[in-house]
């Protein structure tokens, strides 16, 4: 099969390192789980978000408006023409789902730092302490692009229709033995178990133990050949809170070239509470 160039959408660590100085033209963004990380020593340059102040509406669970995204791009220093550059912890999970969130509204001029901050520490590369200010942009208003976010309508659709489904959570909560991860005891869903018809791929299968990402033939093994995948598929990916489903969807939309594939952000923490919705327990059956 066809792969998108991986170069286009992923940079080295040795490729960020040589772009540290053109702050006119790309703008660095770490998106951590843990946000005091930040603080700890980041790429010097660099700006921070954290997923749940900046784009999630502090009152609804909904992403932020397009107009607070355009405040929080002009806050950042970033235009429309900037090249954003992200990166973090847990293997580049959250950087993931801020590109999936910026990519959603419109703004695709966007890149992974493969390896993420794990992989930039243990190369000594410089760090920085220093926070830094960026003029502010004037950055439009923004529509947003509907095709990449599954809600939870567009699943019970998918069930209807036969369509693919891709559960990248862990085996145990995909069999229904738990409600939430091991880490996680605060965040349970009332019912556990997966979306009917899902198929259960876990995230953590498309990267290495360095955290950078696997080649895309290996990729295709996984995705392709072993989960039975096409390109040319309707999928939707789903996970917990959509930060998992995020570092799927990065994978198969840019690295495998997937032309329609959505991210139902909405997960399992929507789903296993919802009443009424089919669910299916591996565990039971």
């Amino acid at each position: 099969m066809e792969h998108m160039p991986q170069h286009s959408v992923l940079l080295s660590t040795e490729e960020v390192l040589s772009l540290l100085e053109d702050t006119e033209r790309y703008r660095i963004v770490e998106a951590d789980e843990n946000p005091l990380l930040y603080a700890a020593g980041h790429i010097p340059g660099a700006v921070q978000v954290d997923w749940m102040t900046n784009f999630l509406d502090p009152v609804v669970r909904d992403l932020i408006t397009p107009s607070d995204f355009a405040k929080l791009c002009s806050k950042l220093g970033i235009a429309p023409e900037t090249t954003v550059i992200f990166y973090g912890d847990q293997s580049n999970w959250w950087a993931c789902h801020a590109l999936w969130v910026f990519c959603y509204f419109g703004h695709t001029r966007c890149c992974i730092m493969d390896g993420g901050r794990a992989k930039w520490l243990n190369e000594r590369k410089p760090v920085s302490w220093d926070v830094p200010s960026y003029p502010p942009t004037e950055y439009p208003t923004p529509a947003v692009n509907t095709a990449i976010r599954a809600w939870r309508d567009d699943v019970l659709a998918h069930i209807r229709q036969g369509k693919k489904l891709v559960d990248v959570r862990s085996k145990a909560e995909y069999d229904g033995l738990m409600t939430h991860p091991a880490d996680y005891p605060t965040e349970a869903a009332m019912r556990a178990g997966h979306i009917p018809g899902a198929v259960n791929i876990p995230w953590s299968t498309a990267v290495r133990g360095d955290g950078t990402f696997k080649s895309p033939d290996e990729l295709a093994q996984i995705y392709c050949t072993d989960a039975g995948l096409d390109p040319n598929d309707d999928v939707i990916v789903y996970c917990r809170i959509g930060e998992r489903s995020s570092h799927t969807w990065f994978v198969l939309r840019f690295l495998l070239g997937f032309r329609n594939v959505r991210n139902y952000d909405g997960s399992w923490t929507e789903w296993g509470n919802l009443v009424g919705v089919p669910i299916e327990r591996a565990a039971l059956n």
